[in-house]
């Protein structure tokens, strides 16, 4: 049996069985299966998330044959699709229907249920995650029977299973509720730290979609603004060569060759933040969402990432700024700040919560270990709530703290599946074993 790896190399797991289910029947039958040979069951995604929640020690249902168009209403805009559609693949089929995502993250390769059932997000305080433009979903219980939801029908399971890891079932169809085709003009630039960070409300509040990039050690901000434009719009796309410049070899292949260099000699790193930071240049250009939104990341790290109150940011931002100036710690990669409206998601981290969503990122060749225990520090003392597909050390005990919600999901978790036929470590960290795994 070949062994499995996420993405980032963070996770691996050789899985007693593989399966690659084409239908939900078939999904069925392999959940019904599993349980029968006393086997644990998870469907992966493409294995874009840094924790465990796809490890499948038991039997790892593949969701490559599970990824066709079932419907597509363009007067509503509502699209049915199987589970395992990969974005970059869906953006493409919507925008010939004349449709698209309301928003989405800055990367594209993840499987549509994989995004939702993570908490996927892009930035914009307007916009909520992409779990809040699911209008449906089909799954398979731990018993293997199959069921709908919506806000209509099962309305309980809805709330819960747009950001549930795959602890209540196996999602194999989504309803979305997209939007008309949409252009984005993008203005790439940068600006003094400290600038953005006293006047970030106001560039939050001036633009569709705000986000910015911070190199520890450097005292620059890299930010983006997005103003959304009708899909009619004269689209004037990045040049090939600004992009292969700058997407290619400044942000992937030299950046990788430097942090090489890095880490064999980490007190040369300041000086390649510094360097990067200065070598990306301005941009400004418009072109249809998708390819706006989603940028390649090709050089390999580790994230750790944290919803804090929107209030709470800045004074945060600062504790760490003050921690990286004062030790020597060397930081490769730089912090992302995005902005998410709250959302009414049991388990999601922007719950009832305006959020700026801070992500920590390290080399994977480098440690990584005391930096994002500071960054937990600060972020989880602000408040904060961990992306569940990116790498925390909290448990069900200081999760439940912090979740309203959390309690009543862990009970329906226990009514669903009691004996942990969805379960993974995982899992039984953030959630605490199933009641059947406690006796």
């Amino acid at each position: 049996m070949v062994t499995w790896q996420n993405w980032a190399g963070t996770e691996r797991v050789t899985p007693a069985r593989v399966a690659t289910p084409a239908t939900t029947d078939e999904v069925a039958a392999a959940v019904k299966e599993s349980a029968r040979d006393r086997l644990k069951v998870r469907m992966i995604g493409s294995g874009h998330s840094f924790t465990g929640a796809a490890v499948a020690p038991g039997v790892q249902l593949r969701p490559d044959r599970l990824d066709g168009v079932r419907s597509v209403d363009r007067d509503s805009g509502l699209v049915t699709v199987d589970a395992g559609i990969p974005l970059h693949r869906l953006n493409p089929i919507l925008a010939g229907h004349g449709l698209a995502m309301e928003i989405l993250g800055d990367i594209d390769r993840q499987t549509l249920a994989g995004a939702i059932s993570t908490g996927t997000h892009g930035s914009g305080a307007a916009f909520g995650s992409i779990s809040t433009q699911v209008c449906g979903l089909e799954l398979v219980l731990a018993d293997g029977s199959v069921v709908q939801c919506s806000a209509t029908e099962r309305p309980e399971l809805f709330e819960a299973a747009r950001v549930s890891f795959g602890a209540l079932g196996v999602i194999t169809a989504v309803t979305l509720q997209c939007v008309p085709l949409y252009a984005l003009r993008a203005v790439d630039a940068a600006a003094p730290l400290e600038e953005v960070l006293d006047g970030v409300d106001e560039l939050v509040a001036a633009n569709d979609h705000f986000e910015f990039f911070w190199f520890p050690h450097t005292t620059t901000a890299l930010t983006r603004k997005f103003q959304r434009l009708p899909g009619d719009t004269e689209l004037r796309p990045m040049s090939r060569f600004v992009r292969t410049l700058d997407d290619r070899i400044v942000t992937n292949i030299g950046f990788e060759a430097m942090l090489r260099v890095g880490t064999r000699f980490p007190r040369l790193v300041p000086a390649i933040t510094r360097f990067v930071t200065k070598a990306i240049s301005a941009r400004d250009f418009t072109d249809l969402a998708p390819n706006v939104f989603a940028s390649d990341r090709d050089v390999r790290f580790r994230e750790g990432e944290y919803f804090v109150p929107r209030d709470a940011l800045v004074p945060a931002l600062r504790e760490l700024k003050r921690w990286v100036d004062t030790h020597d710690e060397a930081v490769s990669f730089p912090f992302e700040v995005r902005f998410v409206r709250h959302d009414d998601i049991w388990l999601s981290p922007a719950y009832e919560r305006d959020s700026a969503v801070v992500a920590f990122h390290q080399y994977h060749r480098m440690p990584h270990e005391r930096w994002f225990g500071i960054c937990e520090d600060v972020l989880g003392a602000a408040g904060g709530r961990p992306h569940w597909g990116k790498m925390h050390r909290l448990d069900a005990t200081s999760l439940r703290e912090v979740y309203p919600r959390f309690d009543d999901f862990v009970a329906l978790r226990d009514r669903l599946d009691p004996a942990g036929t969805f379960a993974n470590p995982y899992l039984d960290r953030v959630l605490g074993p199933a009641p059947e795994a406690r006796r």
